[in-house]
């Protein structure tokens, strides 16, 4: 069965390079021209992948973003945005896009990120469906993190995160103290075969950092300049 992708653009020439390139390499497409309509498709009806314009009539490209994600639409999202977009790039990233393409792009770098985007999400599908009962955590200090649950619990109560941001914060707890750089986060939390560049791990560090430290000091995530982060429990720093 081929994958069913929605492109929400209303700029004719762009929609259907983007409809004939995706349909031609096999790939189920449907193509809505207005924000509001975009986001009721994506809402009532079942899709593997979503490819986002931001400036669209009726309703922008964040709002119907951050509308699915309040929602609980998990939905794969690849936002469109201009060249040296980066506000752009980090908002919707923020929002919880999985992935970006600048236009103008080429057709290959389209087709290569739809099949990057789709084989993680299965992988991360496949990895979410093994927890059975496995009832096994990690503890450091108040935060407790169930792997094979995708759940975080801090101090008692249960802290909403992404996908990519629990296993960054996996990641990180496995080696506390250990700086991880952002190349191995990016390579191991997004696969060798991701496009985009350090500062989609940046983001999403900084909206896991948020999390973890609003109303607690005894877990962070620490900066190292120009190389990349490391987890520290405050125990262990003032040991």
């Amino acid at each position: 069965m081929s994958h069913k992708i929605l492109v929400i653009e209303d700029e004719p020439t762009l929609a259907r390079l983007l409809s004939y390139n995706l349909t031609q390499e096999g790939y189920d497409t449907k193509v809505i021209d207005h924000g509001s309509d975009g986001l009721q498709a994506a809402l009532h009806q079942p899709f593997d992948l979503i490819i986002l314009d931001i400036m669209l009539p009726g309703m922008n490209g964040f709002e119907i973003l951050s509308r699915l994600r309040q929602k609980g639409i998990k939905t794969p999202v690849i936002i469109l945005t201009a060249r040296n977009a980066e506000e752009e790039i980090v908002q919707g990233l923020k929002y919880g896009a999985d992935d970006y393409i600048t236009k103008p792009f080429g057709v290959a770098e389209l087709l290569a990120r739809v099949s990057a985007v789709l084989r993680r999400t299965l992988s991360d599908d496949a990895f979410a469906d093994k927890s059975g009962n496995d009832d096994k955590v990690i503890t450091v200090g108040e935060l407790k993190i169930y792997p094979e649950k995708y759940e975080v619990i801090l101090h008692g109560e249960s802290i909403p995160l992404r996908p990519k941001e629990f296993e960054v914060l996996l990641h990180l707890v496995q080696r506390p103290g250990v700086v991880v750089t952002r190349d191995d986060l990016m390579n191991i939390v997004w696969g060798f075969d991701y496009i985009g560049g350090q500062r989609t791990v940046d983001v999403h560090v900084s909206s896991l950092r948020k999390k973890l430290e609003m109303n607690q000091q005894s877990v962070q995530i620490e900066s190292i300049r120009g190389v990349g982060y490391k987890l520290v429990h405050a125990a262990a720093k003032k040991g």
